[in-house]
């Protein structure tokens, strides 16, 4: 007999592999509320998960070891979203930056440049 921690441990990592990638803006704050829920869970049920575990809990386990490779995979996946929206983010805000202040960048050693906008 399988234990009801790990059924719900499964079930916690079907829905976190079942969540779409979104790269809404608008659907993202959802998105990171939906992972860090579903982790607090998973979180929950880890200590009550302990040896010694029956026959049927160690195929049961191996089984949730494959599906944890998976949740790695998008879990990076989720980040390297992020990272890349974040990146692109402060591109754009240097370039309004560059846009509004043109001469903030240049170098001031000597030279002679007007301050008046």
């Amino acid at each position: 007999m399988i234990r009801p921690e790990l059924m719900k441990w499964k079930d916690a990592t079907d829905r976190l592999l079942a969540l779409p990638i979104s790269n809404d803006d608008d659907h993202r704050d959802a998105m990171i509320l939906s992972i860090e829920a579903i982790l607090d869970e998973r979180e929950q049920l880890q200590p009550s998960i302990q040896p010694p575990f029956s026959v049927e809990e160690e195929a049961f386990g191996k089984e949730l070891v494959i599906q944890e490779s998976k949740v790695a995979v998008k879990l990076e996946s989720y980040l390297t979203a992020i990272r890349k929206d974040l990146s692109t983010s402060q591109t754009k805000k240097d370039g309004v930056r560059s846009y509004v202040n043109p001469y903030s960048k240049v170098a001031r050693d000597g030279t002679f440049y007007d301050t008046k906008q």
